[in-house]
């Protein structure tokens, strides 16, 4: 792909009426609606999430993301009573933590407020370029008694539950987002797909700020992805190779594991055989239209917002043309979009 080529923003908006934007997650999980695409013929069915199993075959590899969301929410207040809140992004020492922060017009170098019942004395150590702060938070700080867990801000309703906001096969509480894609699936949804014969694996990656970060550039290729840290074992690496090596689909379960498995690329063999490695890593993998898919054969996704990476990552799958026609079909059957929105499968 050349990456020194304009690619303009602006071709990837779309009008989405307010009303379709999903307050409250679909009950029970899987009765959301899912519009299956078939790739390479173009075509759209619409169905319910629990008909998954009819669209997978024995021996397909369905990766799913198992992280977690953390309360990363906290509110605060300076000595003058102003309220402050925070959103952690990611820890970088014991004390001092990568956050977004409101107002952040107050908020500059050595603004110092307050945080939680013990009234913790908090401190702005710097402000990066890119408006985030670094913030030093004293480690007596009981993130999990404190903290809040952040849903996006076009969720205006109130979450009563907030395990809804998490898949049910989440683990280790390290992201500031949910692996949507992955909201929609229940135990009895799981146990019908191992019937079917899908193997079922897991990684890990921990959703940041990068992944949700608005492209502010024009041409797209100039904007950059924060880094974001993952986790692959060897058992999930070999049963994915294993499949690409016996022309087995491998599935992705939301846009993460795309990220994960596409940069993570260890060993090629011959002209369309990619091996994916194994282990812990990072990666600021941003996929764009041009680029060649090597490990993933299909997605599990929501639909995203206007200009979003995650909606590039989806016009790279499928072409813009196939994109904006299943948007577009989505909108005028009023699927529910965004994270507690409906899904699409890809195949």
């Amino acid at each position: 792909m050349e990456t020194n080529k304009f690619l303009s923003l602006q071709e990837y908006d779309y009008n989405l009426p307010k009303q379709l934007i999903a307050q409250s997650p679909s009950e029970p999980r899987d009765h959301s609606k899912l519009l299956v695409f078939q790739i390479d013929k173009g075509l759209l069915e619409d169905r319910h999430f629990y008909d998954l199993p009819h669209y997978l075959t024995k021996g397909d590899v369905l990766v799913f993301n198992d992280t977690r969301v953390m309360p990363a929410r906290l509110f605060g207040k300076t000595d003058k009573g102003s309220k402050v809140e925070l959103l952690l992004l990611k820890q970088i020492h014991e004390e001092t933590w990568r956050a977004l922060v409101k107002p952040g017009y107050k908020m500059r170098k050595g603004a110092q407020f307050f945080i939680g019942n013990k009234e913790l004395t908090c401190k702005v150590d710097s402000v990066e370029n890119d408006g985030t702060r670094v913030v030093v938070i004293p480690k007596e700080l009981n993130l999990m008694e404190e903290g809040v867990i952040p849903v996006p801000p076009y969720i205006t309703q109130t979450l009563n539950d907030p395990e809804r906001y998490q898949t049910i096969y989440s683990s280790v509480p390290k992201s500031v987002a949910a692996p949507t894609a992955g909201l929609h699936f229940t135990d009895q949804l799981m146990g019908d797909l191992r019937k079917t014969g899908v193997e079922i694996i897991f990684a890990t990656l921990d959703i940041g700020w990068g992944t949700f970060r608005p492209i502010s550039a024009d041409n797209i290729h100039d904007h950059k992805m924060d880094s974001e840290e993952f986790l692959l074992l060897e058992s999930a690496a070999k049963t994915i190779n294993k499949a690409k090596a016996e022309g087995r689909r491998v599935i992705s379960v939301g846009t993460t594991c795309v990220r994960l498995l596409e940069s993570n690329i260890k060993e090629h063999r011959g002209a369309s055989n990619y091996i994916v490695g194994h282990g812990a890593g990072s990666t600021n993998l941003f996929i764009t239209p041009g680029h060649q898919f090597k490990i993933i054969d299909g997605l599990v996704s929501n639909f995203h917002l206007p200009k979003s990476t995650l909606l590039l990552l989806v016009s790279a799958l499928i072409g813009k043309e196939n994109l904006f026609k299943t948007y577009n079909h989505a909108v005028d059957n009023g699927y529910r979009f965004y994270s507690f929105g409906d899904a699409m499968l890809m195949i």
